[in-house]
């Protein structure tokens, strides 16, 4: 029987060097990173700019986060059937599009548009999961997976030191926009020399129904865990929108059981090893999302206020450099930890470390040490942790379904992101007028135990399926 990460026979890599495929891939999705969390220090600057109140700003991160959902399971499948790399190429496109929107971008209207487009380039790692089991020897996968995983936690912290070294010149948000409008052609044209098109499309006909309603719910559900805490959360439209999707979920789980070729296969989603592989992405999205809102207001909170290091938006960039250094050196070496325990164990102990991370800074924050060693030890867990997660996302399912696997698997990561802003927006906004430190806190306990339970889902998995 063939083992499902067995490449096709025709997929050599004797033309195009492996490690060139894997630098524009990995260049690829850190880019779609740094366009999610660039915009997190703009968005005090963008009040002032634009006149909004903290609620109309979020938009800028929300409208990319709701896009990146929609488009994420939709590309991922059309890379399955017409092939994997002119996906990609779309999406970078689009990156590139969305980036110079927001750049010339003169209202909140034009520049949630312009956000809009560049969400959709989530889907660019999904894509790069399905090219590398494609086209890398089966030796290879496992860590290939792995490093291109940790790219998109390293691409996060990067946004956020772009975004301070140009606030050191300018308030505007047009300079940070082209910048990632340069980074985006450069990867795309990366992507276009480097990148073959082997393991080309399995064909199929389009599920469209699937793809509406797919659509409809996951903007119904997101935009009411986005905006449940500023709607409140018993009101009619949030729990308008929370029936509806459940309707909607209802109506999609009927289409995909009666088309010969569905958009997602149920088994992908809740199969025996994909729901506690989306149950781990659900956990560590929280725990990644939640940090960067997290981290960000409390180096920039005035020490006026008890707590906080009074910060600029440069220094939170700064403060990310641990992280950085420390995940992509842990993400080198994660495949091997892989190897030997297996990808499941290999996340248990990424996520004791990522857990660590948020359980320190709820102990000690009181200086910029304390940042430091948090960097530190959020880098080694999520560093590992990622890496893992992108192998056992994929490596369970045929071949031609590699992409929806893992486009999945990172949509229920960047629900996990939405149900993280909610959350935190809900406790530091919730207790009264004035944010605490006890807030803070609590935050960091909460964080803290998502990743560990991450772990222990990890955990029983490794044993349930230790073959």
């Amino acid at each position: 029987m063939t083992s499902t990460l067995d490449p096709p026979a025709t997929d050599s890599l004797s033309a195009p060097r492996p490690r060139l495929i894997l630098v524009a891939l990995a260049v690829g999705c850190s880019l779609v990173a740094i366009q999610q969390t660039l915009v997190i220090p703009l968005l005090p600057a963008l009040m002032s700019e634009f006149d909004a109140s903290i609620t109309t700003a979020t938009w800028v991160f929300t409208a990319s986060l709701l896009s990146g959902a929609v488009a994420t399971p939709l590309l991922s499948r059309f890379g399955d059937m017409y092939g994997k790399k002119p996906l990609i190429l779309t999406a970078l496109g689009l990156l590139l599009a969305g980036s110079v929107l927001c750049a010339l971008a003169t209202s909140l209207g034009m520049l949630f548009l312009g956000r809009a487009v560049q969400g959709v380039s989530v889907a660019v790692f999904p894509l790069a999961v399905g090219v590398i089991r494609d086209v890398l020897p089966p030796a290879r996968i496992m860590s290939a997976i792995g490093f291109v995983s940790a790219t998109m936690g390293i691409g996060g912290t990067l946004g956020m030191l772009v975004t301070g070294l140009l606030a050191t010149v300018t308030p505007h948000h047009a300079p940070v926009f082209w910048a990632a409008a340069v980074l985006s052609a450069a990867s795309l044209a990366f992507v276009a020399a480097c990148v073959p098109a082997a393991g080309g499309g399995h064909g199929g006909r389009p599920d469209y129904p699937g793809a509406v309603l797919t659509a409809l719910m996951l903007l119904s559900l997101l935009l009411a865990v986005s905006q449940g805490n500023t709607w409140g959360w018993t009101s009619g439209r949030v729990l308008g929108l929370f029936a509806a999707s459940a309707v909607l979920c209802a109506c999609w789980v009927l289409v995909e059981q009666r088309v010969p070729e569905p958009l997602v296969r149920l088994s992908l989603l809740v199969g025996p090893r994909s729901l506690s592989a989306n149950l781990m992405s659900l956990l560590l999205g929280f725990s990644m999302y939640s940090s960067f809102t997290l981290i960000s207001n409390l180096i920039q909170a005035p020490p006026s206020a008890g707590y906080g290091l009074g910060g600029s938006v440069l220094d939170v960039g700064l403060y990310s450099l641990p992280n950085t250094a420390v995940m992509f050196f842990a993400s080198t070496y994660a495949g091997r930890l892989a190897e030997r325990t297996g990808p499941a164990f290999a996340l248990a102990i990424g996520s004791v470390f990522a857990g660590a991370a948020y359980f320190w800074l709820a102990l000690s924050n009181s200086n910029g040490l304390d940042f430091v060693v948090y960097g530190a030890l959020q880098g080694l867990g999520f560093g590992v942790a990622y890496a893992a997660l992108g192998t056992l996302a994929v490596a369970h399912v045929p071949m031609d379904s590699s992409g929806i696997a893992s486009g999945i698997n990172s949509l229920v990561r960047t629900a996990g992101g939405a149900v993280a802003g909610a959350v935190v927006a809900a406790i530091l906004t919730g207790g009264g007028a004035v944010t605490t430190l006890d807030d803070y806190v609590l935050c960091f306990f909460i964080v803290a135990g998502a990743a560990w339970l991450a772990g222990v889902v990890a955990l029983f998995h490794g044993i349930r399926h230790r073959n």
